[in-house]
């Protein structure tokens, strides 16, 4: 029977992003978006079990079976670091899905991230949102943004994650990474206990809950620059998600609270490039006066025409821009660009189709 070790090299082999062990199926990977089977027999649900079970620990065991899944991080020294997810199918049968992590932190010029980015992590407190669905490189962009921090501050950076996936190696900055379930109870435990370990910068791998988002906003707006990540689409979208996550009162002092803590969002999606590859799609919101009065005054709707002015000035961008940016670099397609775009229409008026 193959085993796992050889089924990841693979993955990393065609430079996929992926591995799929599902049963009644020959593993698959995914390749610049698109998922391709390996030339491999069918594999059943006991082989599955078999190779999975391997990379396990009894508690880890013990975990998988009381909750139905699992997420962790594991290493194989010469091929790569990987986050796995294990969870069961009908007939109760073990499946995973592991993604590579680069195991070289790329930078934010590797990632030919907006100069932006590198000006808002100089700040010293605030709540930085990088959102995105499943799969658009929210985690690569929060690894370069505290990797040019590393590079450039002498920081103290706690990382909350489940599970840690990029592993920085001190070089200015200081890293304490925490692992959800093993080092902390939950985010929201792991957050509030944060602040009394000294901090300079807390990322938060998920912002999942009301306690989480609640704990970020109050870290952010007593002197501490946190990351976080959101699976929302859009600027609006991920302001709307946090405020209606709270209910009655609570709505209006956190939109006080986001008004005055919030530093920015940064949505991405990855779009397939021509010629090959995927290409990063931002759309950034920079809070600024009005967008914070906006945000108090519960006028959410109308932050996106204050995206649209004085960009020059402000560094703001929307995705139909970035979009439009990159279909003029022949980039992307527009048919691509309209698939992923979240306002399709003025993308359609804009392009011409």
């Amino acid at each position: 029977m193959i085993s796992i070790k050889a089924l990841l090299k693979n993955v990393v082999a065609y430079k996929a992003s992926d591995l799929h062990l599902v049963s009644r199926s020959e593993p698959q990977i995914r390749i610049d978006g698109k998922l391709a089977g390996l030339d491999m027999e069918k594999l059943d649900g006991k082989e599955i079990e078999e190779m999975c079970y391997s990379l396990l620990t009894d508690k880890q065991k013990k975990e998988l079976e009381e909750n139905k899944e699992l997420d962790f991080a594991v290493m194989f020294p010469g091929i790569g670091r990987f986050r796995a997810n294990y969870y069961y199918t009908m007939n109760g049968e073990v499946a995973a899905a592991f993604r590579i992590i680069p195991l070289e932190i790329p930078s934010l010029d590797d990632l030919k991230s907006p100069e932006i980015f590198k000006q808002l992590i100089k700040r010293e407190k605030g709540l930085i949102l990088v959102t995105g669905p499943t799969g658009s490189g929210k985690s690569t962009t929060l690894a370069a943004l505290l990797n040019e921090i590393n590079l450039t501050e002498n920081k103290h950076i706690i990382t909350i994650e489940d599970p840690v996936e990029f592993v920085h190696e001190n070089k200015r900055s200081l890293f304490s990474h925490r692992n959800v379930g093993d080092d902390t109870k939950s985010f929201a435990r792991g957050l509030k206990y944060s602040l009394r370990e000294d901090p300079d910068i807390i990322l938060v791998g998920e912002m999942r809950d009301q306690e989480t988002i609640g704990t970020a906003v109050t870290a952010a707006e007593t002197g501490h620059l946190v990351l976080g990540t959101l699976h929302t689409t859009s600027a609006i979208q991920t302001l709307n998600r946090i405020v209606d996550s709270f209910e009655g009162a609570e709505q209006v002092q956190i939109r006080n609270m986001l008004s005055v803590s919030l530093t920015a969002i940064i949505s991405q999606s990855l779009l397939p490039k021509i010629g090959g590859g995927r290409v990063a799609i931002h759309e950034v919101l920079i809070n600024n006066a009005a967008i914070s009065n906006l945000i108090r005054e519960n006028k959410l709707h109308q932050i996106y025409s204050q995206l649209q002015l004085n960009q020059q000035k402000t560094g703001m961008i929307t995705q139909t821009q970035s979009m439009i940016k990159a279909i003029k670099a022949n980039l992307i397609t527009k048919e691509d660009a309209v698939r992923f775009s979240t306002q399709p229409q003025e993308l359609m008026n804009l392009i011409g189709i």
